[in-house]
């Protein structure tokens, strides 16, 4: 019961992560995900009462089934990605088959044990097994099998350790075994079919990934936090995290050339930078092009992202090398316990964090963190985030436009067509009493750029940056845009109201 409880959880935590990873949508893929799992294990315990005789046999044959399903799942999922779009019905059907056979293990083992235990004793040291068992299969997946098996041989794991339970009840207890030489051929058969798995499960998965994606998947990763994956069309690379796209080195200096130079640009004395999130170090490679700058701190929370910038050669040629950099520092921590750790005053903060698409997110773009951030500004200093698209999410760009006012500070938003990725916006910030919005405006409009080297932005081209045509502020539902609060997650509801089928 201790290694079934292990593998148990662990297969539901894979069926939410393969949900999340094809699906997107992470809270919401694991909430309906492990709920029709439970679900689907109180029809498994139902469905136990209907077996009257041979129990052992009866447990040893759905260990079979557990492991086969199990082991399979990430084979049956990105396989059938390649071919269909209905990947949330093969993985919701999954999670019920899966969750069903692992409803019937406790009671069954209960049933088992009442023979050799009393009551009291009996249930009490079933759960207990299946309950210390979950606490390991947690801690295994979340440091351990996620982060270097992946979603290609987790399942497989999984499938093995059901395997294993069956093959030493079989063997040990093999003279209470009522059907012999039938348990015996499925022992065999279930062995020889998860040897075959072993040996194509890694090509299956690859072919559905590489299915996915339009064009040649180059280098595929999963993390304990993402899956990264970058892609290649002739000389040109594309890199994706959870599926989606985050640059294109064919225009990703649209995004990062405006992420970067305007801030350092206003800032009085651009000397100390502080960048949250762009673990690619594409932004570094921009900050590093300003000679005023002294010290560069990166905080990204995914080490295998950072070590991939430093160490990889698509990437250190993508990015110059910046990541290795004396003037760089990496932390590897999420950017709001950073923030809860860390005293320094910084004259640019950068925020090249992901889209607020999932709940996870939504700290990251909270009036309580923007207030502290400020904070951390040294006088004369700027903060600018990548705020989505204006124009496909143009409720979520306001609303982090307006929760970056309600922290106090003065914002200029200013916007740019990036072709792979479409209209996109930024807003950057400065203290209250160092600036107005006019100013920043008229500050912004005249800068140029001739002492760096870029190969988008100048001085005409941040003079359109800045401005805006109609209908984004003055829309008649401008003003009832709400602030995004930690306690009031209104940001996400915004994003995921946008019109990203569109483009």
């Amino acid at each position: 019961m201790f290694a079934t409880g292990c593998s148990g959880i662990v297969a539901e935590y894979v069926l939410s992560t393969l949900a999340t990873y094809l699906l997107g949508n992470a809270i919401f893929q694991w909430s309906i995900v492990m709920s029709m799992m439970l679900f689907s294990m109180g029809l498994g315990s139902r469905v136990s009462r209907n077996f009257r005789k041979n129990l052992l046999d009866s447990f040893i044959l759905i260990e079979f089934c557990l492991s086969l399903s199990c082991a399979a799942s990430g084979a049956i999922v990105f396989g059938f990605a390649a071919y269909t779009e209905a990947r949330i019905f093969i993985i919701y059907s999954l999670a019920l088959v899966v969750g069903l056979f692992i409803g019937m293990e406790i009671p069954l083992a209960t049933r088992i044990n009442s023979q050799y235990q009393e009551l009291r004793s009996n249930i009490s040291a079933v759960m207990e097994m299946d309950y210390f068992g979950s606490l390991l299969g947690g801690l295994l997946f979340a440091f351990v099998l996620l982060p270097f098996l992946g979603l290609t041989y987790t399942p497989l794991i999984l499938g093995s350790i059901n395997f294993a339970v069956a093959a030493f009840l079989f063997l040990r207890f093999r003279g209470l075994v009522a059907a012999k030489r039938r348990v015996g051929i499925l022992f065999v058969l279930v062995l020889v079919i998860l040897a075959t798995l072993a040996v194509t499960v890694k090509p299956i998965v690859r072919y559905g990934e590489q299915k996915k994606y339009k064009d040649l998947v180059v280098l595929s990763r999963q993390t304990q936090f993402q899956k990264i994956v970058m892609t290649q069309w002739k000389d040109w690379f594309w890199l994706y995290i959870n599926g989606d796209e985050q640059f294109s080195t064919y225009d990703e200096e649209r995004y990062h050339e405006p992420l970067v130079h305007p801030a350092l640009k206003l800032c009085s004395d651009p000397s100390r930078v502080l960048i949250l999130g762009g673990g690619d170090g594409l932004a570094v490679r921009e900050v590093l092009k300003h000679k005023t700058v002294k010290t560069v701190t990166l905080v990204d929370i995914d080490s295998v992202m950072t070590g991939l910038a430093k160490d990889h050669p698509l990437f250190t040629t993508i990015n110059k090398g910046s990541m290795n950099d004396s003037r760089v520092t990496v932390l590897n921590m999420d950017a709001s316990s950073f923030l809860d750790q860390d005293d320094t005053l910084y004259n640019v903060i950068l925020i090249d964090l992901p889209d607020p698409d999932s709940m996870d997110l939504m700290h990251l773009y909270s009036k309580g963190f923007y207030t502290d951030l400020s904070k951390r500004l040294a006088r004369g200093g700027v903060i600018v985030t990548q705020a989505s698209s204006p124009f496909f999410a143009r409720k979520a760009y306001l609303c982090i436009l307006k929760t970056m006012d309600a922290a106090g500070l003065v914002t200029l938003p200013f916007h740019n067509q990036v072709p792979t990725l479409g209209e996109w916006g930024w807003v950057l910030g400065a203290r209250k009493g160092d600036t107005t919005r006019a100013r920043l405006k008229k500050a912004a409009s005249s800068l140029e750029f001739n002492d760096i080297e870029t190969r988008f932005l100048n001085h005409d081209a941040m003079m359109a940056l800045v401005q805006f045509g109609k209908g984004l502020f003055d829309s008649k539902d401008a003003d009832s845009i709400k602030i995004n609060r930690i306690s009031d997650p209104v940001l996400l509801r915004y994003y995921q109201e946008g019109s990203w089928g569109v483009y």
